[in-house]
Order: structure tokens, then C-alpha cells, then sequence
């Protein structure tokens, strides 16, 4: 187990798992540079290159440049993502929806039914948007308006159904949670252009030796710090006393703890952030006023303004999603159920505060965190002169380095059931043995 890489393909299971993940991966991303009927591409890129500091980038870049292309997976998983993030936000709001997710396996079920529906919906509507917007660009359609409408629609629409159920297959039957990695390779893409844009630069004469060294180095401590940061928790303690179960069964007391994540929020806050924070630059692209224009100049990347901005809504949505997606007193009610409780408080009402308390107080430095991951790629590629040569944000980083982490702890879980099915086979072999002979 000291380097279970070699191992990875002599587990029958984990290797069919891998294999028809790449498979899946491979499927999605040719379905990516296929670009859908009725478009000139070179018309297009021509188009898309001032859009990039607006909400169409941010997309672009979720879907690996498939949105810049205008191909079959333009929209890829993201109508998904968002249908998903509309329920979760929902369920927090709406009785009927929270009491759903609690019921279990069949309202799990049912949501997921109704995520999917909303899915169809959001994708219809994203391409016929995008469809539209294409149809109104100069020399981007070789086709009818009508028969372009109609068939980029229906081509985008599908293809963001089939990138849904893509990403549950890859769930259910691959490694690692399909909708992540799906937005993880698609990411992940753009870096061997970016890494050649570097290399190009440094051949040049743009950037020189020292600043690439400088450059890699910083990078190698800010990914350290990600991988930290990301794994970091805060452990309650949590007791469950002896206590007996039916004629004479004793349950033994347990001692356990409740992880409490530095960073529970994920990238989720900076997602949200920059969407805000970046609407003035979109509708300024789309408008001839010349004070949306001037207040768009005002919150380019790399200004104190924008700087300033960004981080008060990083930290605002760290606590917002934070208070949303967690619920201490659900915790607190599970917790006496099991009759367990936290040494020296109160069970009930007094560890939801006390649960509430210890979240709202590591809180503050994972907001904190995630706007310094957010904002110091713009202060590296200003204090090294490199510009965006290489592809590195905040978003993209956290998105990475998470999915990343999530599938190793899979690979690591898998190989470990599969070493302690082995033991727990030689260990009955012994004991018939020992039958055997007596």
C-alpha cells in the first residue's frame, strides 16, 4: 500500500472502473471539438476574443473553450451544475423540498428526477440564447436564420443532456463523481496551450529564465497551500455511551468526532463572486453607454477596486453557502438520536449553538483563504510581468486540486476494501483449516 500506483490495473474492478472513466472522458471531449451546423469558427474566434473578461469566458472556461468553438457540447455539464445548485439552494427555503432530502433513498430519487427536468429546461433555454446571439453576428452563420435556430437549439440541448448522462454513468459505474470530473478535464485542457505559450514567451524574449523559475516556484506553494487548506478540518469530539440493545446485547461506548472543513463552502463562493462581480463588464459588451463602459474599465482584473470588490463577495458567499448547505441543529437532532453527545455540552439545543460557533469561527479564515487564492494569481502575473501566458486562476485551481483529491481518496478506498477482502478470505481459509483438524 506504500505506492499503490502499480497496483492500480492488477484490481479487476478498479481497472474496469478506470477504463470506462477515460472512455466517458475521451467520448466527452471529442464531442467538444465538434463544432455544430452552420458556423464558420474563424468568424467566431474572431468574435470571442473580447468577450473573455465577461460571463462567457467564465463559461468558456467551465466547458474547455467548447462555448468558444460552438460545438455540440457547447454547454456541457454546467445546465446540470446549475440545476443542481437552484435545488440545493431551494431546499434550504422550501419545507417540502428539505423534508424530501431527508426522506431518504426515494426522495433522493425523486429530486434527482426533477434536477433532470430542470436540466432540459436550463439547457433549452441556454442555447436557444446562444443560438440567437450567433445567428445576430455577422458572418458567424453560413445558414437560414429559421433552420439555424431550430437545429443549433436542439443539437445543444441534446448535447448537454447527453454530457448529464454522461456524468451520472461515470458515477455510477466509473471513479470519482462524473459532473467534477467532467469540468476537471475540461479544464485541465487548456494546459498544454498554456504551457506552450509560456515556453513561446520564454524563447521570445518576454519573460526570461528567472522570472519562469520565480513563476513555478510560487505556483508549487500555492498549490501546496490548496492541498492544505482543502484537506484541513476541524474535529468535534463526540461521545456515544454503553448501551444495551435487546435481550442482554451491550453496544459498547465510542468515541468519534464530527469534521468540520476549514473551507466547507468548496469554490463555490468565488463562483458566485466573480458571476457578480463581472455582470457590469458582460452588459458593457452589449451596450453602447459610455458610463457602463467606464464602470466596467473600473473593475478590470488587476484594479484596487475590483481587488476590493472581489474579496468582500468571496467573503460574503463564503458564509452565505456556508450557513446553506450546513445545519447544525439537523446535526445536534441526529446526534441525540444516537444518544451520543459533545463532552461538556448539553445535547440539543446546545450543540447546535455550540456546533454553529465553532463553524462560524474557522469560517473566517477559509473565506479568507479563498480570497487570497482568488486574488494572488493577479498579483503573480503582475509582479512577474507575465500577463495570462499561463492558465492559472483561483476557480480553475480549487476546482482541480479538489477533484483531484476527491478521486485519489476513492482509488485509495478501493484498494483498501479490496486488501481487506483478501485478508478477511485467508483469514476464513484458516479458520476451516483449523476446523479441519479438530
Amino acid at each position: 500500500m506504500a505506492n499503490p500506483i502499480p497496483n492500480l490495473f492488477r484490481i479487476p474492478e478498479l481497472k474496469q472502473k478506470i477504463l470506462f472513466t477515460l472512455l466517458a472522458l475521451l467520448v466527452y471531449r471529442i464531442g467538444a471539438h465538434i463544432t455544430a451546423p452552420g458556423v464558420d469558427v474563424q468568424a467566431l474566434k474572431a468574435m470571442v476574443g473580447n468577450l473573455q473578461g465577461t460571463l462567457f469566458g467564465v463559461y468558456d472556461m467551465f466547458v474547455g473553450g467548447a462555448l468558444s468553438r460552438a460545438t455540440v457540447m457547447s454547454l456541457g455539464i454546467m445546465p446540470y451544475i446549475s440545476a443542481s445548485i437552484v435545488f440545493q439552494l431551494l431546499a434550504a427555503v422550501v419545507p417540502s423540498l428539505e423534508k424530501m432530502q431527508k426522506e431518504g433513498e426515494d426522495g433522493r430519487k425523486k429530486l434527482t428526477q426533477w434536477t433532470r427536468y430542470a436540466t432540459v429546461v436550463l439547457a433549452l433555454l441556454q442555447a436557444s440564447g446562444y443560438a440567437v446571439w450567433l445567428n445576430s453576428t455577422p458572418g458567424v452563420v453560413q445558414m437560414s436564420s429559421f433552420a439555424f435556430l431550430v437545429s443549433t437549439g436542439l443539437v445543444m440541448t441534446t448535447g448537454a443532456i447527453f454530457a448529464m448522462w454522461l456524468g451520472e454513468q461515470i458515477t455510477e459505474r466509473g471513479l470519482g463523481n462524473g459532473a467534477s470530473l467532467l469540468i476537471f478535464f475540461s479544464i485541465i485542457e487548456g494546459f498544454p496551450g498554456a504551457i506552450a505559450r509560456t515556453l513561446e514567451a520564454l524563447t521570445t524574449g518576454v519573460i526570461n529564465i528567472f522570472q519562469l523559475v520565480g513563476l513555478l516556484l510560487a505556483m508549487v506553494v500555492i498549490v501546496g497551500g490548496v492541498v492544505a487548506m482543502t484537506m484541513a478540518v476541524r474535529k468535534i469530539p463526540v461521545q456515544i455511551p454503553r448501551k444495551v440493545i435487546g435481550r442482554g446485547r451491550v453496544r459498547e461506548g465510542q468515541k468519534s468526532f464530527i469534521p468540520l472543513r476549514i473551507n466547507s463552502a468548496g469554490v463555490m463562493p468565488i463562483i458566485f463572486a466573480q458571476s457578480f462581480i463581472i455582470i457590469p463588464g458582460t452588459i458593457a459588451q452589449f451596450s453602447s453607454s459610455e458610463t457602463l463602459r467606464r464602470v466596467a474599465e473600473w473593475l478590470q482584473p488587476g484594479t484596487w477596486l475590483y481587488a476590493l470588490l472581489y474579496g468582500i463577495l468571496i467573503l460574503f458567499f463564503t458564509y452565505f453557502y456556508t450557513a446553506i448547505i450546513f445545519n447544525p441543529v439537523d446535526i445536534a437532532e441526529n446526534l441525540k438520536k444516537q444518544g451520543g453527545f459533545v463532552p461538556g455540552v448539553k445535547p440539543g439545543a446546545r450543540t447546535a449553538e455550540y456546533i454553529d460557533h465553532v463553524l462560524s469561527r474557522i469560517t473566517i479564515p477559509g473565506a479568507i483563504y479563498l480570497a487570497i487564492v482568488a486574488l494572488l494569481p493577479f498579483m503573480i502575473f503582475s509582479l512577474f510581468n507575465v500577463g495570462n501566458l499561463f492558465f492559472f486562476g483561483g476557480t480553475s485551481l480549487l476546482i482541480v486540486v479538489g477533484v483531484a483529491l476527491d478521486t485519489v481518496q476513492q482509488v485509495q478506498q478501493h484498494m483498501m476494501l479490496r486488501h481487506y477482502e483478501g485478508f478477511m478470505k485467508k483469514g476464513r481459509v484458516r479458520f476451516r483449516g483449523r476446523q479441519r483438524y479438530m
